[in-house]
Formats: structure tokens, sequence, C-alpha cells
């Protein structure tokens, strides 16, 4: 009996060990550098970092910057101690021993030294194949950052190049490029939408951008054979109180026969995050995870099981969603495997156009009727994808060319609904010289490896009757954000042979033509021309904004063409026009007050997501009501990015020669020629009051004290009387107050200081406020008209107390007629000028 225990012991010791153990990774080449360090430094985990003079062979570079402190609190080892400063472009460039896969991490601490501030630094880093960091900056975190990415490298020498702005440095702590195990990435997955099977993942580089063991504690590199890191996942929960931890000793899980334990280690597995008990018969709800994300990029999302919850078989189905659709339906590990507490991944490619509002994953209970309602998730990885230029960051590959905003704005002649298109001015060429040689454009390199990664909003175009040829060059259209493909065949029927007729609107780039696509949906087409030298730089400034900018209220592109040397771009069609056309001489119908400030609503959104949507900002620098455009909803949306400026990292203006249109034009720009984006809301305020007025920014054939809009309105806003000039069809349907909300905000917009204006975001909430007090009126003047009811404002001081206090807005119910409406005037007489901003922190936006 004791020899049968004995070998049932060892068989089943033996079965285990099948199943959990292994060899540790052996990289056989390992590069760690301690930059700028004297003395060496071994980590924890065994890790040992070569110093500087140890690692000089590397290193080639006209700067000799080191800088070094004896300690910081806030970093977690001492490769963050030391630190090289490159104020020169530099270069490390490493033999390997091996091709294929390499981990490449990159540490960052910005080091407090006499030398240069590296708070202030703003740099690239490339390969000699990918961009890794663009325009780089720590952002003003005095943490440390590890920037991680996973390369297939096929060169006997691997280079990485440190390449700083112009009056600025680069610097690097420590770096490590190490061997990574081939069966980290396989070469196909799911792809979310269109649901299919994506092959070509070896093709692609990748930046990790989260790695979490859910319901676990941190991993580090000392217990993860691969050096990776990771964190917790409580960050990200949405509602923390629907999930529940679970785990179990590592020594239970283990790995089915052909899945490496270097996907992830024994500790992921062993933790998880279940769905936390409803004290419900039938629970009915998700677990969530919210991510940010850039938009122009392509994701894989790694999601790790392991079934350490149930007591059987077959007891477990559950669902998996990302970004709200179905990613895997009914998983049933336990079937899969055939087995519990067993390791299993799943990969899932998610497309740039899925992208427009981050990332989430969420789990729930399977819709079948059977089972444990329940769903667990033991790990997740969430890598970006390079793009189309084999970029992990910025829009241009190693050798794109750089958009030149000095040279002169391409003229716009307007026919029909042309300036209803005035969003395109700029785009005329995607290459540099195109426009001088168009035949070496075409021989240098096709039109989609130029074009940026545009717009990931709207699906509903991304679908093409013709294929791309291959699953890659899908691939660049719908997970990289170009939308759809068009054909040239299908172009010249959707634009009658781009007959000229069908001409809306001429640039310098070349014609737009209203085209017909698919069911009759109307489309707006621009044919480039490669002979014009006309809005080169403002097409590449188009392209390079469009490519980072995602929102409701920006104009979006379709798709685009890239065939016979043509280069055509599809945006919808925006078939209402231009807002001006809407206010003045075009014999329209007038739009009612509160179209108006929806409007401006929409436009001020668009603008503020322009400010602070990206890490840098985005100046306008021509806004006007020729390029606010609506739909035919009369949803406003900005256009014309040909003359947008990125803030520079650090600081708050851009030095560079005026453009834009007179009557729009910040002064202290004109006077200092340095741009701010209070640039913009001085333009934002001249649009404010062409709203309120229906007239131009700029009328020579007026009287001259009444040419210039902004100087003319303020003088009357200054008297008290600016409803004598408004537009005379608002007369009688405008609410005084809300005229008077929106006036102030146009006239703080008009600030003769920048530093006087309020921001975009300011601005935005005055709006809103003033369309709340539009709507009240109108509710309170349509229940008078319904009861015929002659009564006039009720005065009582009452009512007022009960409907507003020093701290809060008054909330204006319809079913409360007119009563409460002298309260609300109380409410706003209380706030003007620079405070009346600070009211609405207790609002909510519409």
């Amino acid at each position: 009996m004791a020899v049968l225990l004995v070998l049932l012991y060892a068989f089943f010791s033996a079965s285990t060990a099948a199943f959990s153990a292994y060899t540790p990774f052996d990289p056989q080449d390992s590069f760690l550098i301690d930059c700028g360090a004297e003395k060496p430094a071994t980590l924890l985990d065994g890790r040992a970092f070569k110093t500087e003079e140890q690692s000089k062979q590397f290193l080639q570079a006209r700067d000799d910057i080191k800088v070094s402190v004896d300690k910081a609190d806030d970093v977690p080892s001492p490769i963050y101690l030391s630190a090289r400063i490159f104020v020169q472009d530099a270069t490390y460039t490493f033999p390997l021993s091996r091709p294929g896969w390499h981990w490449v991490r990159l540490h960052f601490y910005p080091l407090n030294n006499n030398i240069f501030d590296l708070m202030k630094s703003t740099f690239s880093v490339n390969t000699d194949k990918y961009v890794l960091l663009h325009s780089f900056n720590v952002n003003n975190d005095t943490n440390y950052i590890l920037k991680e990415y996973l390369l297939n490298i096929t060169e006997p020498q691997f280079s990485i190049k440190f390449l700083p702005m112009k009056n600025s440095a680069a610097f690097i702590n420590s770096i490590e490029v190490v061997s990574a195990p081939d069966e980290l990435i396989t070469d196909s997955a799911n792809e979310l939408s269109p649901v299919s099977e994506f092959s070509g993942l070896s093709k692609f580089a990748y930046q990790t951008m989260y790695r979490l063991n859910m319901g676990g504690p941190l991993i580090t590199a000392t217990n993860d054979t691969l050096g990776r890191t990771w964190t917790s996942d409580e960050t990200y929960l949405k509602h923390r109180n629907l999930a529940k931890k679970v785990s179990v000793e590592t020594t239970i899980v283990k790995y089915p026969e052909g899945l490496s334990p270097l996907i992830a280690p024994q500790t992921v597995y062993a933790s998880a995050v279940e769905m936390a008990n409803a004290q419900t018969s039938r629970p009915n709800f998700n677990v969530t995870w919210n991510f940010e994300a850039d938009p122009s990029f392509g994701y894989v999302v790694r999601l790790h099981f392991c079934d350490i919850v149930s007591k059987a078989l077959n007891n477990l189905y559950f669902d998996v969603y990302v970004n709200g659709k179905m990613a895997i339906s009914d998983l049933d590990l336990s079937a899969t495997l055939n087995g519990l507490a067993m390791a299993y991944y799943k990969d899932i490619v998610v497309n740039a156009s899925l992208m427009s509002n981050g990332l989430s994953v969420q789990i729930g209970p399977s819709k079948l009727d059977s089972g444990d309602l329940n769903a667990i998730l033991n790990g997740l990885e969430v890598l970006k994808i390079s793009n189309s230029v084999d970029s992990l960051d910025g829009e241009f590959g190693v050798d794109g060319v750089e958009a030149d905003g000095g040279s002169n704005r391409g003229t716009v002649a307007a026919v029909g609904f042309a300036m209803m298109f005035g969003a395109f001015v700029g785009l005329g060429a995607m290459v540099i010289k195109w426009h001088k040689r168009p035949q070496d454009w075409q021989k240098r390199n096709s039109f989609s490896s130029w074009l940026l990664p545009l717009h990931a909003g709207d699906t509903s175009f991304m679908s093409s009757k013709n294929s791309l040829g291959s699953h890659k060059s899908n691939f660049y259209s719908s997970t990289l954000g170009l939308g759809r493909y068009f054909s040239l065949a299908e172009l010249q029927e959707a634009t009658k042979n781009f007959d000229a007729n069908e001409v809306i609107g001429v640039g310098g780039f070349g014609n737009v033509y209203i085209g017909m696509i698919d069911d009759g949906t109307k489309v707006a087409v621009k044919r480039g021309n490669p002979q014009s030298e006309q809005g080169i730089t403002e097409f590449q400034t188009e392209i390079q904004m469009l490519s980072k900018l995602r929102h409701r209220h920006l104009v979006s592109l379709i798709g685009y063409c890239d065939e016979n040397s043509e280069m055509i771009l599809v945006y919808e069609y925006m078939s209402n026009g231009p807002f001006r056309d809407h206010l003045y001489g075009k014999n329209l119908s007038p739009l009612s007050w509160k179209q108006r400030l929806e409007i401006c609503i929409g436009s001020a959104r668009g603008l503020h997501y322009l400010h602070t949507g990206t890490a840098q900002g985005i100046i306008h620098r021509d806004v006007k009501t020729t390029n606010i455009l609506l739909d035919e909803n009369l949803t406003a949306k900005v256009a014309d990015f040909g003359l947008s400026k990125d803030t520079p990292m650090g600081q708050g203006h851009v030095s560079t020669a005026v453009k834009g249109s007179f009557g729009y034009l910040d002064p202290e720009y004109f006077r200092r020629q340095q741009l701010t984006d209070k640039s913009d809301v001085y333009s934002f305020g001249v649009v404010l009051l062409e709203a309120l007025c229906a007239r131009p920014a700029i009328n020579p054939a007026l009287p001259r004290e009444q040419v210039n809009l902004a100087d003319w309105a303020m003088q009357w806003k200054r008297k008290g009387l600016l409803d004598k000039i408004i537009d005379p069809l608002l007369v009688g349907s405008i609410n005084p107050e809300s005229m008077k909300k929106f006036a102030e905000a146009a006239e703080k917009c008009l600030a003769e200081h920048g530093v006087d204006r309020p921001t975009m975001g300011d601005v935005l909430w005055n709006l809103e406020y003033a369309l709340q007090l539009q709507e009240a009126f109108s509710q309170g003047k349509a229940a008078e008209d319904e009861t015929k009811s002659s009564a006039t404002v009720c005065t009582s001081p009452a009512a007022a107390d009960t409907t507003t206090t020093s701290d809060a807005l008054p909330v204006y119910h319809a079913e409360e007629g007119n009563s409460n409406t002298p309260a609300q005037v109380q409410a706003i007489d209380e706030h003007s000028g620079t405070a009346m901003f600070a009211q609405f922190t207790n609002l909510n936006g519409r």
C-alpha cells in the first residue's frame, strides 16, 4: 500500500510539474545601461546595469553631459539617480546576437540639476525603423516614467536615437534592450470589428500601455522572469462595488500543453476579479474597466483567464465586451481547457475606428440559462500597435515630412456651397515635393503610407465594396483610422466623372465635388491637383491635425482613394453649409435664438477640445463663422485646420507670423506675434457677436465707426444698449437675461489682453447657462400662451428665497411657470464680470 501511495504521489507530482514547472527565460541579448552612472547598479531582481564607463562603446554623442543625485524619494530603483543629457542628436547602437522580438525599455526621471531644466526638455526618440516618442515631454510629472516597447528587430545592429527639439534637450536615465520570447506575439488574433481573424501581428511594433493583475498585488520584475511589471486594476475599475477580488495559491495554477508559462506568471492567474454579490436571484450587470487611449492607433487587448472560482466543470459561462462590442461570447473555460485552474489567454485586435472614446473592457454573465451567474478576469494587457508608417507616437514615420507652418496660405474661391468647405483649404498634397515633381511622389511611396491615421469616430462608412487586395491594407484602413478605401471608379461614378457641374468648392489644392455613394449618401470629394503649388503646407497641417483629433464637433473624414497616382479625400457632406450663411447674406430661413445658442455651444465644445484634448493643445488660428459648418441637424462642427498650431510643451504661446482673418484677429497676437489659445477665444468672441447681431465682422461699406463689429458692438454694450443693434428677427423672442449673459461672455472674450480672457471651457459653461435661461423663458411663455393668462411676472420675495442661494444656480422647473423668473433675474445680477464663470461649478452640462 505504501508503495502504491508513493507511486501515485510521484505520478501526480510529475503531472503537476508538466503543467507548472518551467525554465526561466535566458535572453541572448541583454543590454542594461545606467546612463550617466559612475557606480554599477544591481536591482532587487538581480539584474546588473552597466555604468557610463562600461557602456561608452554603445554611445555616439557630441555632448558629454552627465548628472546624478544621491537619492530621490519617489523613484523605485537606483537607475533613476543618474542621467545623460543631450543638446544635440545622440545614438546608442547595440550589436544583437539574434534577430527577433526584443524588449526596449526607456526610463525617464527629470533630475534636478544646474545644467538644464529637464522638466522643460522636449525631444523625440527613434530607431532606424520606428518612431518611439515624438515631441516627448515629462508633462510636469516629477515621478519616474517607464516606456516599454516590444519590437521585432531583423537587423544585426539596433540603434536608438535621441533627437532634442531646437533650444531644448533630450535626456535618458537608463536603457534596456533585451531579447523576448518568440511566443509572446503570435501572428493571428480575433479582430473586434469587423468580427474576423486578423493575421500579421508579427509585422507590427508594440508599446505596452497597461499591464494589470486583476484582483491581485503588484508584480515586479522580481517575480516575472521577463522583467515585466503588473499593477493593480483598482484604479481603472468603474464601479468597485460591483467587483470582488478572489485568489488562490499559485501552486494550484496549471499551464495546459501548448501555452508557455512565459505569457504570464502564475501569480497573475492565481488572482481574479469576479462579479460581486448583488443580493439578487439573477444579477444582470457588468464589471467595467476604463482606460485612456490614443484614438489614432489600433490596440491589441490581451485577456488572461483562469477559472479559480468554480467547484465543478461546465458551470461558469460569461461574456467579454471591448468598447461595448462582444469580444468573447459564452466563454466556458473548463470546456475549452478540459479542466479547472488552467491558464488561458485571448488576444483581441481593436480598430482605431472604435477608439474615439478611449478603451473599456467589461465582463458579465452569459445569457445562457445555466451555470453560475458570474464572470471573471485574471489579467489584462493593452498594447498599442504601430501605424502604417511604423510610428508609435505621432503621425509621421522616421523619414516623414514635418508640416511647415511658415508658407503662405492658399486662396479659396467659393462657389455655391464652397464656403462650407473652408475646413479643407489647407488640404493640397501629401509629400513635400509633390507639387514640384508629381512623378516622384508616386515612386517614393503610396498615398496610404503618407496619409496619416485620420478620423476614427463614425463607423457607418467603414465597409467597402472593393477589397484592398491584402489584409494588411485593410488593417491600415480600419485599425489606423484612415476610414474607407474608395476605388477611383467609385469616385468617378459618385461625381459623374468629376463633372465641372458638380464642383462645390475650388482651392489651390484642387476642386471639391459633391458626390453620391452607396445608397445615396452625399459626400464631399476633394481631388488633389499635383500641379498646384498652393495650399501644400495647409494640406499637410490639416492632415496632421485631423490625425489626432476626434470629436463630434469637429469635421470628419470618411475615406480616401490611392489609385493611378490620384490623391483624393472624401469627407462627410455638411448639407447646411457655414454658420455665416444662416445669419446674413444668403436669404436662408432665420435661426431662432435657441438654435444660435446651440450652434455656438457646439462650436465652443469643439474649440475646447482642441485646446485641452491633446497633451500639447492645439490653437485653431482661424476661428470664424465660415469655418463653423452645419449638418442636416444644424449640429455645428469646427473646420479648417490649415493654419492650426500645436502649443510647444512648457510654453503658453507660439511665436509665428500673423495669419488669420481680418475682423477676427486677436490684437495682442497682431502686436506681439505670439499666438495663444486665448487668440482663439478672441476670435470666438467675434463669432458670438455675429450670431447676435447678424452682420459681418468687417463691413467697409458702413460708416467708419461701424466697420469693425467687435468695436461697434462693445460700444453699445458699455452703454447698456446692445439690444438696440441685435438682429431684428430676434426681437421679442430672446430672453433679455439670456442675451445679457451671452453678451457678457462675448465681452470677456474680447478683452484687450489674453490673460484677461476666459478659457473656452469657461465660455462653454456661460453659453450653457444662457441656453438654460432661454429655454426657461420659452417654457414660461408657452405656459402663459396656453393658459391665455395676462398675469405679469411674479415678484414675490418668497419665490426668490425658495429657488436661489448664493452658492448655486437656480434650477428652473417648467411646471412652476413664470413664478421663478424674478428669482433667476436676481441670481444673475449677483454674478457679473470675471466672477460670472465661478457660478457654473454646480451646473450639469447639457
